[in-house]
Parts: C-alpha cells; structure tokens; sequence
C-alpha cells in the first residue's frame, strides 16, 4: 500500500511504496532567483518533502534535474555540492528543457529508501 504525503491541487509531494520515497517535480518560490538560488530553495524544501515521508538526503538513490540553460549548469551543481556530501550523491541526470513554465530555471525530482 503506497501512502501520500503532502496533497497540492495535482499530485502528492511524496508517494511511499514498498521501502520507496518518490518526489514529484519541485520548483522554487522564488522565480527571481537566479539559477543557483533557485537550487538551494528547491533543496531546502525536498529535505522538508523527505523528512514528511520518513527519509532524508541521505538516502537518496536517484535525482533528475531540468535546467533551462545548461550552460549554467555550473551554478546549479555548486547548490548541490553545498547541501550534498560527495558520500552521500545519488545517481543523477541532467537534462536542458526548453521551459519549466513562468521564470523557473530549475526543476528537480527524487527517489530515496525509508
């Protein structure tokens, strides 16, 4: 039985099934951030999402995150690298999007174990 974490008006943040945290896409509040800005809030609130749902950073297995602009893409990597310890990096991907809808340039989403 999966159990729901955290309803917005189209999905749930965290779905947990079968020893699996699975967290949907997270953008920023602040779209005027720039691209490392907007890194740093989206991880703040996925170690928020995590916590809901009984698991933290630590635990992650997998990441997948959209840019915008790939080219900045080193800004984006210094926001992982500040809340990450290398010990602790999941597999990731990094895929450019043409757009994430209004001024986001980062979108990212999880799967970590309880």
């Amino acid at each position: 039985m999966a159990t729901r974490h955290l309803q917005t008006p189209i999905m749930h943040r965290a779905v947990v099934h079968g020893g699996l945290v699975f967290l949907g896409g997270t953008t920023c509040d602040d779209e005027s951030l720039d691209m490392g800005g907007q890194a740093r809030q989206i991880l703040r609130k996925v170690d928020g999402y995590l916590a809901e749902a009984g698991s933290d950073k630590t635990r992650l297995l997998s990441a997948t995150i959209y840019l915008t602009d790939l080219g900045r893409k080193p800004e984006m990597d210094a926001a992982w690298k500040e809340w990450l310890a290398p010990a602790s990096f999941p597999a990731r991907a990094t895929v450019g999007v043409a757009d994430l809808g209004g001024g986001a340039l980062v979108e990212m989403s999880f799967i970590a174990h309880t």
